[in-house]
């Protein structure tokens, strides 16, 4: 008996066309990507020209700069390689803002401390965001060979995890653009509050040039006019009537003495000679002996402050007992100054008066807040209805001998 033999059937034979399907396949899945993975290729793939270029550029300049530094032309090269180094990280921000959609904020404006010559170069040397970027030039070439790399090998083969990979990588350019290349926020708030207070110390120097104007046109000038006047009168009447003519002599002197009171008055507003002559304790005991209030005065300090320093205080100290003798009702006030560290200077006003003083009221503390924010300065006001009052103010200490311009 014959066993059965089994049928065997043919494979079946490829549809026609499969094969090409298979070869496609990667193909469509490569093109299934999305606008942002092909953008962060692109950005990946940019990395190593730009790269090399950056570093090409930071390097030399910077090597040349700091080896021709013992020669005049040193620190020009240092500055221009910092100059080209913020331009190289403005187009690193762009291209992170087209291709990566990362919006980073330009940083501020290069401080110029004078027009030209070396202090401009200096404030170059000085500019952290320019070192930054060049650390950010120097550092970005291995990684630019390596996502170069890394993104020529997902296009050939690594075509199925093109999108995670790609995503990867760009996270860390990512991450080095905004650790080196985005402004740092401490000190970009720091530069808008100097520039405001620069505005507010612009401003309050135009309303003293006013008030120093208003003052000489309506009082010494005005008496100037009026002398001048009253001597060519006498001089017509020196002749015909001397009794007259000494009267009005007389008079005219009487006008000079007041003109130059006034005058003196006037310079003392601008800059008083005792607080140049003899310093913080004798003008502020000076301005204590003029208030209308019964003032005391205690000062101690060991040594003079920065001319610039003294003269804030003077006038901070003179507005504060000027509002004492117009707004407080006071029977006594005092002044102390003293040095609570080496770092800080503290003004401290009271008054027994009726308290109630507030800066936001129009009482002449807000104007005086605003100049001393422009230098670092406190004003602190503790005054409550029926008093009594406190102002403490305190300012950053300088030595006489910080100040370019002391003449102590």
């Amino acid at each position: 008996m014959t066993a059965p033999v089994a049928a065997t059937a043919d494979p079946a034979p490829a549809p026609e066309g499969a094969g090409s399907a298979e070869a496609a396949a990667p193909r469509q899945q490569r093109l299934a990507a999305g606008a942002a993975t092909w953008r962060g290729v692109l950005f990946l793939l940019l990395n190593l020209p730009l790269g090399i270029i950056g570093f090409v550029c930071v390097t030399t300049a910077l090597a040349l700069g700091a080896g021709l530094v013992v020669t005049v032309i040193g620190i020009p090269v240092l500055a221009f390689g910092l100059q080209l180094c913020r331009v190289l990280g403005t187009i690193e921000r762009v291209r992170a803002r087209w291709l990566l959609g990362l919006r980073i904020g330009a940083p501020s404006r290069r401080p110029r401390r004078r027009a030209g010559g070396l202090g401009s170069m200096f404030a170059a040397l000085a500019d952290p965001v320019s070192w930054r970027t060049a650390l950010y030039l120097f550092i970005r070439l291995p990684w630019s060979i390596i996502s170069f790399v890394a993104a020529v090998l997902l296009l050939t083969v690594g075509w199925v995890v093109l999108p995670s990979a790609t995503r990867g990588l760009v996270a860390v350019d990512r991450a080095m653009i905004r650790g080196l290349l985005s402004p740092s926020e401490g000190v970009e708030r720091r530069i808008r509050e100097l520039e405001a207070d620069r505005g507010a110390l612009a401003d309050s120097a135009a309303a003293d040039l006013r008030r120093i104007e208003r003052d000489l046109h309506d009082g010494a000038q005005a008496r100037l006019v009026a002398l001048a006047m009253g001597l060519g009168l006498a001089k017509e009447k020196l002749a015909d009537d001397p009794d007259a003519a000494a009267q009005m002599v007389a008079e005219a002197h009487g006008e000079a003495k007041l003109a130059l009171q006034e005058l003196r008055d006037l310079a003392r507003g601008i800059h008083p000679a005792i607080l140049t002559d003899r310093g913080l304790p004798a003008a502020l005991t000076s301005l204590a002996a003029r208030c209308t209030v019964p003032t005391r005065a205690a000062v101690e300090l060991s040594s003079r402050p920065a001319p610039a320093l003294e003269g804030i205080v003077y006038f901070t100290a003179s507005e504060l007992l000027t509002n004492i003798s117009k707004h407080s009702q006071a029977s006594a006030a005092t002044i102390e100054l003293r040095r609570p560290d080496r770092a800080s200077l503290l003004l401290r006003v009271s008054d027994d008066g009726v308290g109630g003083a507030d800066p936001r009221c129009g009482t002449g503390l807000a104007g005086l807040t605003g100049r001393l924010d422009a230098i670092d300065g406190t004003l602190v006001v503790d005054s409550p209805p029926g008093g009594p009052t406190l102002v403490s103010v305190a300012l950053p200490w300088r030595d006489a001998t910080d100040d370019p311009g002391s003449g102590h």
